[in-house]
Parts: structure tokens; C-alpha cells; sequence
């Protein structure tokens, strides 16, 4: 029963990590000034006249989400059945992880540069025409496509999918940060105007963006290889006891 607690308890910080993950990929350098033209090239008109309105762009935006949260869940449950396969072996999952997501966190913060973070694999979908099914393949190309942007973050997220030992916890996860990243692009095509307008605003300050989800990482990899997220799944649960009703 305390090792069912203890998941649950350890899902809310892992879930916590997993949704700023999502928050900081959509705001990246390389995905935020992207927003506009991928809204107006799924629509099939130009950024101007996604701006008049010519077209909604919130129904092929739903796809688009859709797509790469399909991609997401897929990944999440897979890295969950590796975990599990290999459970007894889970504190040097951990630490191995730990490790890996320190350098991607470094490599955030200009410390050194990884060379493979720095290359791009996008797929392309296609001329677009505002059809769903056109932004749904996006969606799935940008979920596999886009390494520098979401490459780092997702192998954080995965990590934890991998070491939580649950299929269900792991797939979860990928869900809130598919969430993350997906809930910001929807309200982009809903206010694309004002969007727009706060996008001018961010774009001075990506280069800090960048370097905080660079300390994001190295604190979560920190966690990983100390095995702190256990030791705060015991906190919670001795500070919220209705925690142990979870699970």
C-alpha cells in the first residue's frame, strides 16, 4: 500500500515538472516565433489574413494538438513499459537519466554544446488547406521532427515516465505535458490577435527562457540522481496524509 502512496505522491511534483516542461517548449526560441506561420500554413492563408480572420485557425490548431499529444502518449507509455520491464533496475535508471538530463541542461545554458540539440528533423505534412486531418499530421511530424526545440524537455519528461515503474503514471505524464505545450498553441488560434501582440512582447527575452529551462533540467536531473523526488513523495505524504488515499 505505502509503495502505491508513494507513486501517487511522487506523480504530483513529477506532474508539476511535466507541465512547466510543456509551458517553457511551447515559449522556446525555436517554437514560439513559429506559432504565426504554422497557424497560417494549416489554415492555408497568409499571416495576414489569419490576423483579419479570413479563416479560423482554432479547429485545425485542436488537430494539430491532437497529433502531437498521439505522439506524446505512444512515447510515454512506451518509456513506461521499459521501465517496468526492467524494475529492478531502476535506481541506475535513475541515475543514468539523472546524468543525461544534467548535460541537456547544460547544453540550455551555454556551459558546452551537445552538437546533435543542434541540428533539426523536421517532417514535413504537406501544403495545407485548413483540413483536419492535414493539421493532424503535422501535429504527429512536429512531435517527431522537431528535436532542438522539444528534445531535451520530452527526454526529461521520459525519464520520469521511465523510472515511475507505472504504465499509467508514465503515460499521464506525457499527457500533462503535451498539455503544457498544447493548451498555449490552442489559445493562440482563439486570440490570435492578441497572441501575436504577446509573442512581440516574449521574443526579446527567449535567450532567458532558454537558459531557465536549461536550470529546469539540470535541478530535475539533480533529482534523479540523488533520488530527491522519493524523498519529497515522503514529505507530502506526511504534510497532506489524504495523499495516501490516492492511488
Amino acid at each position: 500500500m505505502l509503495g502505491i502512496d508513494l507513486a501517487a505522491a511522487a506523480f504530483l511534483p513529477a506532474a508539476f515538472v511535466a507541465l512547466l516542461a510543456g509551458l517553457l517548449s511551447f515559449l522556446s526560441p525555436c517554437v514560439l516565433p513559429i506559432v504565426p506561420p504554422y497557424l497560417a500554413y494549416m489554415t492555408g492563408v497568409g499571416v495576414g489574413g489569419l490576423k483579419a480572420r479570413e479563416r479560423s485557425a482554432v479547429l485545425p490548431a485542436c488537430f494539430f494538438v491532437l497529433g502531437l499529444s498521439t505522439v506524446f502518449l505512444v512515447m510515454g507509455f512506451a518509456a513506461s513499459a521499459f521501465g517496468r520491464a526492467f524494475l529492478q533496475y531502476q535506481d541506475v535508471l535513475a541515475k543514468v537519466a539523472g546524468v543525461m538530463v544534467i548535460a541537456m541542461g547544460l547544453h540550455f545554458l551555454h556551459v558546452f554544446r551537445i552538437p546533435i540539440l543542434d541540428q533539426e528533423a523536421r517532417l514535413e505534412a504537406g501544403r495545407q488547406d485548413g483540413g483536419a486531418f492535414g493539421a493532424y499530421v503535422l501535429g504527429l511530424a512536429f512531435a517527431f521532427g522537431w528535436t532542438p526545440c522539444i528534445g531535451p524537455q520530452l527526454g526529461m519528461i521520459l525519464s520520469l515516465a521511465a523510472t515511475g515503474g507505472e504504465l499509467s503514471r508514465g503515460t499521464a505524464l506525457l499527457a500533462v505535458y503535451a498539455l503544457g505545450l498544447g493548451i498555449p498553441f490552442l489559445l493562440s488560434a482563439i486570440f490570435i490577435n492578441r497572441a501575436m501582440g504577446l509573442m512581440n512582447r516574449i521574443k526579446p527575452h527567449l535567450k532567458a527562457i532558454e537558459r531557465a529551462m536549461g536550470a529546469l533540467l539540470v535541478v530535475v536531473g539533480v533529482m534523479l540522481l540523488t533520488g530527491a523526488f522519493s524523498a519529497f513523495a515522503f514529505w507530502l505524504l506526511e504534510t497532506f496524509p489524504i495523499l495516501a488515499t490516492l492511488g
